[in-house]
């Protein structure tokens, strides 16, 4: 056959096409879990480093969130205990100066307010109240001395621990009832008739004990009398320096506005009206604010552990280029390369994110069971946490993976 004629049959015949070139297997999450946690495996004292900047910076943001909700909880707690309808009116400063007076009759004006619950009130006095007759008169201990009304505990939520409270009976005589603190500064652990202070240069008997007014906490310093016996032995003129109302929780704001002008009509302006609850409220946003300081500053941990993640993974590349060499040049696409190290940083921040939030856990259980709070850890935050994590892992693990596939084969074989 000649030549021509040879090409000619050939030329006749259907061209055959080249061979298709294989495709690379595709790696399932399973494939994917397994090779980022081989590499881990491989450097555990680097990996638990690295997991351990992770976890400090999400246990302080998990303890910082858990204890200042429970601090909230608590608060909310003991402020509906107490209650947040009570008023305060004090005598303000008059137009020459001094110290103004709220008039004799204001208690009784205030009771005439509609929405007004109940209301009663104590007088300052200027004595002194002392274990004996033999302390000097200058060690006072800064305990205060005042009058106070038969219906205080009703209007401020005093609790009796011991004893009894003054009533229209004792009140008239020289009966005394202490607060937590000044109990506790005097040495008298419970109430009786055989039990007396030295208060205004005479024996007063100690017919009761206060437990701690979280509301009103100035008078756990205070040593009360009966309003007339202040009057007949103390020198007291009748005037009530702090008057008590508890107001319906409806109507709080509206008696607020007009309680000034009803303890003293002739100059409104004279008389302070405040709420104790709402300097609760302000300490709590003192809190939250350093809550957020707090907040601030473990984030800050937080980004040092992502830093400790791709200083981590950084150095595995260059300690495993000959590993991803023989990877290559086994058929494993620049994807697979990519994809493996960027779980293995994946995988690295979730372990440090889980440490991490089961460690501000139980920092805040444990510091909430120190204060006697019901700890709580919203879910938002350990959900966040963990978030926080991956999103910090992906974003460290990123460089080093790129960095990875695009190592060639030839060149990371050579490395030794």
């Amino acid at each position: 056959m000649t030549a021509p004629h040879a090409m000619t049959e050939l030329a006749g015949r259907p061209a055959i096409p080249p061979p298709p070139r294989p495709k690379a297997a595709r790696m399932s999450l399973a494939d994917v879990a397994r090779v980022g946690g081989s590499g881990l495996r491989s450097r555990p004292m680097r990996v638990f480093l690295s997991a351990l900047g992770i976890a400090i910076g999400i246990a302080a943001m998990i303890s910082v969130v858990g204890i200042s909700t429970s601090s909230t909880e608590d608060l909310n707690r003991r402020l509906s205990a107490l209650g947040t309808n009570l008023l305060t009116v004090t005598p303000g400063t008059s137009f020459g100066g001094g110290t103004a007076h709220l008039p004799k009759a204001s208690v009784d004006m205030i009771a005439n307010i509609p929405s007004v619950d109940s209301v009663s009130a104590i007088g300052g006095t200027s004595a002194k109240v002392y274990r004996n007759d033999r302390i000097p008169k200058a060690e006072s201990g800064g305990l205060t001395v005042s009058a106070a009304r038969t219906d205080l505990p009703k209007s401020i939520g005093a609790e009796v621990v011991g004893g009894r409270w003054l009533n229209a009976a004792n009140s008239r005589y020289p009966a005394v009832v202490l607060g937590s603190v000044a109990a506790k500064q005097l040495g008298v652990h419970k109430a009786g008739p055989d039990v007396r202070v030295w208060l205004g240069d005479r024996w007063f008997t100690v017919v009761g004990l206060l437990a701690p007014n979280e509301l009103i906490p100035d008078l756990d310093s205070a040593a009360l009398v009966g309003w007339s016996v202040a009057e007949q032995e103390l020198g007291f003129e009748g005037y009530p320096t702090t008057i008590y109302t508890r107001a319906d929780e409806s109507a709080v704001e509206d008696v607020q506005a007009v309680l000034g002008a009803a303890a003293n009509p002739e100059s409104p302006s004279e008389a302070d009206v405040s709420r104790p609850s709402d300097a609760l409220a302000a300490k709590q946003a003192t809190d939250d604010a350093l809550s957020g300081l707090l907040l601030g500053l473990g984030g800050v941990a937080l980004l040092v552990g992502g830093v400790g993640v791709a200083n981590t993974m950084v150095i595995s590349v260059l300690e495993r280029r000959s590993e991803i060499g023989l990877r290559r040049s086994l058929g494993a696409t620049r994807g697979q390369i990519r994809t493996q190290f960027l779980a293995e940083a994946l995988l690295l921040s979730a372990l440090g994110g889980l440490g991490g939030v089961l460690l501000g856990i139980g920092v805040t259980i444990g510091y909430a069971a120190y204060q006697g709070w019901a700890g709580m850890v919203p879910v938002w935050a350990m959900a966040g946490g963990i978030g926080a994590t991956l999103l910090i892992g992906g974003l460290a693990g990123f460089y080093p993976a790129v960095r990875a596939a695009r190592l060639p084969p030839t060149e990371a074989l050579a490395t030794t």
